[in-house]
């Protein structure tokens, strides 16, 4: 799909989560039908996804950590889907320096680090080894609430 300056206009509307299309459309000069379809057609490409996001340091008694991850394989677009379906995992991205995933990983009261990694990783083959970053404060970072 084509992502135009119209498109992306749109999208940058839609971050104001509540905005409706009528405000969207007299604003870009187009007809509310045409942002309609536009947002339909985007969410159906896969393109773009509306959904509430949380401020993470906002919720009590969670916390964020970052994982790097060293694999034993290359198959490195496989691993990267197993790890995001697993408990606690927000993102998984495949990346480039010393690790070869990088997770963001949301934990609870009752699911911390040592559930994390004995209850989910360990279920995962051809893991190398793990760094874990515990995330203090962070700038800007809203994430789909996953509980």
């Amino acid at each position: 799909m084509k992502i135009d300056d119209l498109n992306i206009s749109i999208i940058r509307h839609l971050q104001e989560g509540r905005k409706s299309y009528k405000v969207i459309a007299e604003d870009l000069g187009v007809s509310e039908n045409t942002v309609r379809s536009r947002v339909s057609k985007l969410e159906e490409e896969g393109v773009l996804e509306i959904v509430g996001l949380v401020d993470p340091e906002a919720i009590p008694r969670h916390r964020m950590v970052m994982v790097g991850v060293k694999l034993s394989s290359m198959d490195l677009v496989k691993k990267g889907e197993a790890f995001s379906r697993i408990r606690g995992v927000v993102s998984v991205s495949v990346v480039t320096g010393r690790f070869d995933l990088i997770l963001l990983v949301m934990l609870k009261e009752g699911f911390g680090l040592l559930e994390f990694y004995t209850e989910e990783v360990s279920r995962l083959d051809g893991v190398q080894s793990v760094e874990t970053f515990v995330v203090y404060k962070s700038y800007n970072l809203k994430i789909p609430y996953i509980y």
